[in-house]
């Protein structure tokens, strides 16, 4: 590198050889001049504009010369009224003329300022209406090889072309170009959406899974008809408790039974609706221990069935022992584990209210974050685990004496039970939105309804239609013939 004053000069040289100015700058070079020994100066007058031209610059005058400190004080108006100055880099900021040259047959060249570029403001300003065309021109020639780009698509350079070539490529979803010739789209906001065209951002759609939707009142009413005959039902086996079919089974894990399905009939009002704070945390707690005192109750009839016909003496301490202890703390121990995991999935990770805007496209789904997966699995997982028990455990007992005992019933209850809800769990991942919803709705609705069809409507046969076996009399010799055969 030069040292500094070497560079001032080639700077100032390069810059100002020869200098154009007014008188205003005038008094600024004759300073120079008369202060410096080594620079010779001379003077041009050409069409009343003075020409001051530096010559004799030998090695020593590079020394003495400092030009920048000049050149920054240059600051004058031309008669058009437009400024000339030098920027804190030295640039010279020029204005350029555009020029239209129109050609006549047998007349001299014309010349028409049609425009200008002003490079201090980086404007480029062209009146079209003034440029003369040839004759032969039906329009006005493009000066790009590429057409402009519409609103709506974005400009793709072409390799290895110039950069007025380029290719138009559509926006991409979630973006826009509401102007021609955009280099790039413009992304949306978060809570809206680019519109089919490309040139606009509209308001997203917040979808969930409500009661004026079609889909979401049907499943209610559905539900709430379920609910209405399990309560029939719970109703008809109160009033006839005291006959034989409704004795056989142990009748009070038939009423806890009852109203758990009555309940979970209801568990569809939570997932309808606009899901809340406290809609999200209930939801799938509800949901799960009410299926598990449901799922319990089935266990707990049927290990008392199986346990009582393997004790021999009717009247032992032990068959009192089952009567009255056994089916209670089956019941109690099954839903505390149930009970255990939502303490802790509540305490560390509880389910909330959630935008989601990457599921569909041009919609924001309003849905329930599970918190921890981990614990919604395992609070699912441990009601299949008691469903998979009851089933194994009523395969067992399904050669007992039928009349007694609801085995045969159960085992086909469970069967369902576990048929819709491994259905459940492809049909779950498949969907999105608010159908997501829908499938599992339906999935407590169609469960519940299996154990409720396959356990209590053989009763209510009974007790409605065929009133004759409802007494001890006729149990006592169906169960002596099975026992016998």
């Amino acid at each position: 590198m030069y040292p500094n004053y070497i560079q001032e000069y080639i700077y100032g040289v390069q810059a100002l050889t020869i200098v154009v100015v007014k008188k205003k700058v005038e008094k600024s070079i004759a300073e120079l001049c008369s202060i410096n020994q080594f620079i010779s100066c001379f003077s041009m007058e050409s069409s009343h504009i003075p020409i001051y031209i530096f010559t004799n610059l030998d090695y020593e005058t590079k020394k003495h010369l400092y030009l920048n400190r000049y050149l920054k004080n240059i600051h004058f108006e031309t008669r058009g009224e437009e400024e000339v100055y030098f920027n804190e880099d030295g640039h010279f900021f020029a204005k350029f003329d555009i020029i239209n040259l129109v050609a006549f047959p047998n007349k001299p060249l014309q010349r028409r300022t049609v425009g200008y570029y002003d490079e201090s403001s980086d404007r480029f300003h062209i009146n079209t209406s003034k440029i003369m065309w040839k004759v032969t021109f039906s329009q006005m020639p493009a000066s790009v090889c590429s057409v402009s780009c519409p609103p709506g698509y974005q400009k793709i350079p072409q390799k290895g072309r110039k950069e007025c070539c380029y290719d138009c490529a559509p926006c991409p979803e979630r973006e826009i170009a509401n102007k021609t010739d955009m280099d790039r789209c413009l992304k949306c906001p978060e809570d809206q959406w680019s519109n089919e065209i490309r040139i606009a951002c509209i308001p997203r759609t917040l979808e969930f899974l409500s009661y004026n939707d079609p889909l979401g009142l049907c499943l209610v009413v559905i539900a709430l008809l379920f609910c209405l005959l399990t309560t029939l039902i719970l109703w008809m086996l109160i009033k006839y408790k005291h006959t034989a079919i409704v004795r056989a089974n142990n009748r009070n894990l038939s009423f806890i039974l009852l109203l758990s399905l009555i309940l979970s009939f209801l568990c569809p009002l939570l997932f309808v609706g606009k899901p809340t704070k406290m809609s999200c945390l209930l939801r799938q707690v509800a949901f799960g221990n009410i299926f598990t005192i449901a799922v319990s109750s089935v266990l707990a009839k049927t290990v008392t069935v199986i346990v009582a016909f393997r004790v021999t003496k009717p009247d032992t301490s032990l068959r009192r022992f089952i009567g009255r202890y056994l089916a209670t703390s089956l019941l109690l121990l099954s839903c505390f584990g149930e009970f255990l995991i939502c303490v802790f999935w509540l305490s560390l990770a509880p389910p909330f209210p959630v935008y989601n805007t990457e599921m569909e496209a041009g919609k924001i789904i309003l849905q329930c974050n599970e918190g921890s997966a981990v614990a919604f699995y395992m609070a699912f997982g441990y009601i299949a685990f008691l469903a998979v028990l009851s089933f194994l455990v009523a395969f067992m007992a399904r050669k007992l004496p039928d009349t007694f005992n609801e085995a045969q019933y159960i085992t086909f209850s469970m069967l369902v039970f576990c048929s819709v809800w491994i259905s459940f769990i492809p049909a779950y991942i498949s969907t999105k939105g608010k159908y997501m919803v829908a499938v599992e709705v339906f999935a407590i609705t169609a469960s519940s309804a299996g154990l409720l069809g396959c356990i209590f409507i053989p009763k209510c046969y009974i007790i409605l239609l065929r009133p004759e076996l409802n007494t001890k009399a006729n149990l006592v010799v169906r169960i002596g013939n099975k026992s016998k055969n």
